[in-house]
């Protein structure tokens, strides 16, 4: 896929990360808007933490149903 490569890329060309940048298995591309970038990024640092109390499957759905009922919230 284009976006995980190109943006794999563009992460480690840029050194974002203190390691190489991977895609796993499972993932999911979203925008979000500047001033979420922050959250955004607490997100990202916790994720490991944050998917022992739910996993990426539960994490996904609840955010389709936020987002089919137009709550866009993180």
């Amino acid at each position: 896929m284009l976006l995980k490569g190109e943006s794999s890329y563009w992460v480690n060309r840029n050194k974002l990360t203190k390691t190489k940048f991977e895609w796993q298995d499972e993932y999911i591309a979203v925008s979000v808007s500047e001033s979420n970038a922050d959250k955004v990024r607490r997100y990202i640092q916790n994720q490991e933490e944050h998917h022992r109390k739910k996993s990426f499957s539960e994490e996904y759905d609840d955010f389709m149903k936020r987002h089919q009922n137009g709550n866009y919230k993180i």
